[in-house]
């Protein structure tokens, strides 16, 4: 236990460097509630007193009113009494803050804490010497025996004891890191008894450093965060590789510019599907929607009379202003997208049919429908003025980022501040139990297909505005794959329940971003893909792997 001229302190002597940092600020503390009885405790009594008779619906009016009336006037008296004390609190709070810093550290924190180095360093001797001792009677025992049954026994035997030594060793080590945490949180106990858990922002942070530190282990945060750490050291990669090869940065305004506008569509596909991925489930159809909703917004802003048929018939909307085409071609966008998710939500929800195969059919039906209507046409570019109209570029700036940015807003409120997005997340974790608590499954799932319908629509809209038309059935194709991709890797369970929107905000800029560099790189399209399915291949172990740990 030794080491040098310092020991491990004992509990005994721990409970004596902490005593009168106890007496000091504890006679302190007696007086602050003394003080704070008939003010302050006061004050928040009775209000919690007049919360709950407002809550009462067994009170008449009157009687809530005539209760209220009393409470009140013994508010304004306590409320008086907690400001006619408030100056002396102020001030016994200082001298026991002042006190603290003075003292705990020096005193007691630091003392403490080297008493646990010096115990966490003969933890591991006594492991070196454990494991030694083992390994010496092991081969003593090995020398003893010819049988091979025996040899494999004793050998199995041997395992057993250093798996015990070794958890032996984490209890300990475990023993000796609780210590120091206790020792260095009791600082913050004293404080929030003295200010009624009132913190600094620094103390706050302090705090979750501390609890963050305490709580770490390396297993788990490579399981989180795994992946993002070898994405980005790939991307550090490229960013090193790229001058060098294409005599050009790649990290570059201009370039990241780029890398946000070509994400901002994607966006909404990745917010859209998420919402599936959150039920356990996914849709195949994202890219013909795409290719769907870019060809019927094409042929609504396009440049003149179209130069294609529909079914055969050949659509003018030039007689219209440019303003109503762009509102109408966005209507036109979100109703189609929306009518094919509501079907595949309808048969997921309703037959209990996996997305897989609703969404899969929905693929097949649209791609079909479009390519007959169209015969495959492109159908060209969309007025010259439109795109200034919805994505105008301020001083260089693309605002189609701020249309991402919007969808991220939106969709994360929904997510967390309604009782759509919780009830989302209770059926994707627990569809029984979510029904037997009394929520629609029904309901909560055609609601996720059409918010995902919805949009796919705005997505597939802005896309059109930022290529400029150029609308076909085949437009989008893939698009499905990049906008699974990007939940999975930021961090959308496909166990159903688990996801965050900024871990879908970072897959879809993750994969922009690396296809981006890709590009500049010269790396060749079919390359690429190779390279995607690795990351979702990768993304979804790491993801596997977390579930069976909980399990």
């Amino acid at each position: 236990m030794a080491n040098g001229n310092r020991k491990a302190l004992t509990a005994e002597e721990e409970k004596k460097l902490r005593q009168p940092i106890e007496n000091y600020v504890g006679k302190i503390q007696a007086k602050i509630d003394s003080l704070r009885a008939d003010g302050t405790d006061q004050v928040l009594s009775l209000q919690n007193q007049m919360d709950a008779i407002k809550r009462d619906r067994i009170l008449t009016k009157g009687e809530k009113e005539e209760s209220l009336a009393k409470c009140q006037s013994k508010l304004g008296e306590a409320k008086a009494v907690e400001a006619a004390n408030k100056g002396e609190i102020a001030d016994l709070i200082a001298d026991a803050e002042n006190y603290l810093k003075a003292h705990f550290v020096k005193d007691y924190y630091q003392p403490v804490k080297e008493s646990c180095e010096e115990e966490k360093a003969a933890a591991k001797e006594k492991y070196s010497s454990k494991t030694a001792q083992l390994a010496k009677e092991h081969q003593e025992a090995m020398s003893k025996l010819t049988d091979h049954q025996e040899i494999k026994d004793e050998k199995y035997v041997y395992k057993n004891r250093q798996f015990d030594a070794k958890m032996e060793l984490a209890q300990d080590l475990q023993q000796v890191k609780d210590r120091r945490h206790e020792a260095y949180t009791y600082q913050y106990h004293l404080l929030d008894l003295l200010r009624m858990s009132k913190f600094s922002f620094m103390e706050t942070r302090a705090q979750k450093w501390e609890n963050y530190k305490y709580t770490f282990n390396s297993k788990s945060f490579l399981l989180q965060n795994g992946l993002y750490i070898a994405i980005v050291l790939i991307f550090s990669m490229l960013c090193v590789i790229t001058p060098i090869v294409k005599n050009t940065p790649l990290l570059t305004y201009s370039n990241v510019l780029n890398i946000l506008q070509q994400a901002s569509p994607r966006m909404f596909l990745a917010l859209g599907v998420a919402g599936l991925i959150l039920l356990t489930g996914t849709d195949l159809s994202i890219g013909r929607m795409v290719g769907m909703g870019m060809t019927a917004a094409t042929i609504i802003m396009h440049q003149g009379v179209n130069t294609g048929a529909v079914f055969g018939h050949i659509f003018d909307f030039t007689g219209l202003p440019v303003g109503v085409r762009v509102i109408l071609a966005l209507i036109v966008c979100v109703v189609l997208c929306t009518f094919f998710t509501a079907i595949a939500g309808f048969f997921t929800a309703k037959f209990k049919m996996h997305p897989f195969i609703s969404t899969m059919a929905n693929m097949l039906v649209i791609f079909g429908l479009v390519t007959y209507a169209t015969k495959g046409v492109s159908f060209g570019a969309i007025e010259q003025a439109i795109p200034n109209m919805i994505i105008p570029k301020i001083n260089g700036f693309p605002t189609i980022i701020l249309w991402a940015a919007a969808a991220i807003v939106i969709v994360w409120f929904i997510w967390n501040k309604t009782t759509f997005g919780k009830n989302l997340y209770a059926v994707g974790g627990n569809p029984e139990a979510a029904s037997v608590s009394g929520i629609s499954v029904f309901r909560v799932t055609v609601g996720a297909f059409v918010l995902a319908g919805i949009l796919y629509g705005f997505g597939s809209w802005l896309e059109c505005a930022r290529m400029f038309g150029s609308g076909s059935a085949a437009y989008g194709q893939g698009w499905e794959m990049d906008a699974i991709a990007a939940c999975v890797v930021g961090g959308v369970s496909f166990t159903g329940g688990i996801g965050k929107i900024s871990g879908v905000v970072v897959g879809v800029f993750i994969f922009t971003a690396l296809t981006y560099s890709l590009t500049i790189l010269g790396i060749d399209a079919n390359l690429q893909f190779v390279f995607s399915g690795i990351i979702i291949l990768v993304a979804v172990m790491l993801d596997c792997l977390k579930y069976v740990q909980k399990k």
